[in-house]
């Protein structure tokens, strides 16, 4: 039986405010227009609500039964973090009290949560995971080991720069596109270094991120103890199940018994005999690579093709992409700070995911997120914003 390991993103962008082509070059703040403060905050607070403080504080509860046979891993975006100093202290609160009991470990972002990984320089990438390793040590005293980049985004150059940075091991998805035939529930090595790769098991994942409240899916419904024979019948090293923290409470609400769910797994899945929670930390300490993975293109773990399409699969995402990069040049010229820290937050990657025009059950999901009546209504706005802060520049 292998070891479990449970990771979970939390991240919540600056979202767009409506900004007219009108507006490009007038007397204004640029960080008060360009970002919806009062949506974010609405957000934000509903989210807190329903999901960062029950979830939180069902861990905790968890922790008081279990102690540290109970661990979890985290990866909280600087935005994330950000957010909670406005509007909602005690959610952060809940991570470092996790985090001081030993039950949870923390893991290397970059501090936006943004696409700065695919750009040709790599130096605003190291940039943004060094801010946010530093930003980590000040609130938690935690130097990660493991990494994990936004939306899971991994590439052989993208390996070998994380492993330059003192990384010991990377998250990314198990697809098949990288594996064939063998199992995500093993440790790999990145081509030509080694890092150690840690694999996301998706189907098992997506059994509770997308399907929990399936009625129409044939392991509707699902239990916690039905979930932890699933695991204890998997060979392998380590299981990964990683998904958005959102999961419980937000993407998958109360009624459909999520909570439920979670406050009875842990126990669960520590029933069966030799099952074991380790975090991302511990498995790269515990465990040794079978082998190596070889991963010239980008991968994510992002729609069905589990590649970057989601954020560069048509003509105004690669539009966009390409004006904000072209402006980091510029702006690090200019050395303002202001304007420096609003084009780092234009980089989140939520901004170009809005802009998909995928169809099927990916574009519902785009659907489901996004501010915009459409992908063209939002690919207008955010050139628009572009424009402005380039003629400020």
């Amino acid at each position: 039986m292998p070891c479990v390991c449970f990771y979970f993103e939390v991240h919540q962008p600056f979202r767009l405010n409506r900004f007219s082509v009108f507006h490009i070059g007038e007397q204004i703040d640029p960080f008060e227009t360009y970002f919806n403060h009062k949506l974010n905050r609405e957000i934000f607070e509903r989210a807190a609500r329903k999901c960062y403080l029950p979830a939180t504080q069902l861990f905790l509860d968890i922790s008081d039964e279990l102690g540290r046979d109970f661990k979890v891993s985290f990866s909280l975006t600087g935005t994330f973090m950000e957010h909670c100093d406005a509007f909602a202290p005690q959610v952060l609160d809940n991570f470092k009290e996790l985090f001081r009991r030993g039950n949870a470990d923390l893991i290397g972002e970059t501090y936006y949560h943004s696409l700065c990984s695919l750009f040709d320089d790599l130096s605003e990438f190291r940039d943004q995971v060094n801010l946010h390793i530093k930003t980590l040590m000040e609130r938690f005293g935690c130097r990660p080991k493991v990494f994990r980049n936004t939306e899971a985004i991994f590439d052989n150059r993208i390996a070998k720069e994380v492993e330059k940075m003192g990384f010991k091991g990377i998250i990314t998805e198990g697809t098949e596109r990288v594996l064939g035939w063998r199992s995500p529930n093993y440790l790999y090595r990145a081509k030509d270094t080694n890092l150690k790769v840690l694999l996301r098991n998706y189907r098992l994942s997506d059994d509770i991120a997308f399907r929990f409240s399936a009625k129409d899916w044939v392991g509707f419904p699902l239990t916690a103890d039905k979930f932890a024979s699933w695991i204890a019948s998997c060979e392998g090293q380590v299981v990964n199940i990683f998904m958005d923290f959102e999961t419980f409470g937000e993407h998958q609400w109360p009624e459909t018994g999520i909570f439920e769910f979670l406050r009875h797994l842990p126990a669960e899945i520590l029933r069966f005999e030799n099952n074991r929670f380790v975090t991302v930390s511990e498995v790269v300490d515990m465990f040794e690579p079978v082998g190596e993975i070889d991963v010239p293109f980008a991968i994510s773990w992002a729609d069905t093709e589990r590649d970057v399409s989601t954020w560069l699969g048509n003509d105004m995402q690669i539009a966009c992409f390409n004006e904000l990069k072209e402006l980091g040049r510029k702006i690090k010229e200019k050395r303002d700070e202001r304007l420096l820290k609003i084009w780092r937050l234009l980089q989140t990657s939520d901004h170009l995911y809005y802009l998909s025009t995928k169809g099927f059950a990916d574009g519902d999901v785009h659907k489901y997120f996004n501010p915009y009546s459409t992908p063209y209504e939002g690919f207008i706005n955010y050139m628009n914003i572009l424009q402005d802060l380039k003629q400020r520049v």
